[in-house]
């Protein structure tokens, strides 16, 4: 009986863990649901800057792909997770990065949208500490909602923003070509 029990506890204990995938020393959801929703972890890796683990990154989809150009233009529900694993991270490195996320995503040309990414990023205005968890969410009916800590920073619609955000990921000129790969589960 006693064997039985252990069993069953271990069988359960499985389910759990395999509920989470680890990347960057943090546990990220293999699934996620907004607004009834449901997306799936495509792939997660961590972004690094001179061998420094800065953030762990899982892509959600709803139907896994490997093409990152279909990520950046596909109309469907998707979103970035995005948690913070050190403490070098500060908002003005954020924002820093950001800027030049969307410069490398358009190819320099930021003016069309120079409004919604003054917008993104003052998302990212307040501190940003370790452990700190950004969902970056794009639903076709709303747009791109951010959301720090489970809490909801705003929306910006348009298409033309989502491709632009989404390429700052998977561009050919990526933030992190290794965390592109991993997030594209390759």
């Amino acid at each position: 009986m006693k064997t039985l029990l252990v069993a069953i506890i271990a069988f359960m204990s499985t389910g759990l863990i395999s509920a989470q995938t680890e990347v960057g020393g943090v546990k990220l959801p293999n699934s996620e649901t907004y607004q009834g929703q449901s997306l799936t972890l495509n792939g997660a890796g961590v972004r690094e800057k001179l061998w420094i683990d800065l953030y762990a990154g899982g892509l959600y989809l709803a139907k896994k792909t490997s093409d990152a150009a279909e990520v950046v233009s596909s109309n469907e529900p998707m979103s970035i997770k995005l948690h913070i694993v050190s403490k070098l991270i500060t908002s003005d490195k954020m924002i820093e990065a950001v800027n030049e996320g969307f410069e490398n995503a358009t190819g320099g040309n930021t003016k069309p949208l120079a409004s919604e990414i003054k917008k993104f990023k003052s998302f990212f205005m307040e501190e940003i500490k370790k452990n700190d968890v950004f969902d970056i969410v794009y639903l076709p009916e709303t747009g791109v909602t951010a959301y720090k800590n489970d809490k909801e920073l705003g929306t910006i619609e348009g298409m033309a923003f989502k491709k632009a955000l989404f390429g700052i990921w998977f561009s050919n000129r990526p933030a992190d070509d290794d965390l592109k790969e991993a997030m594209l589960g390759k």
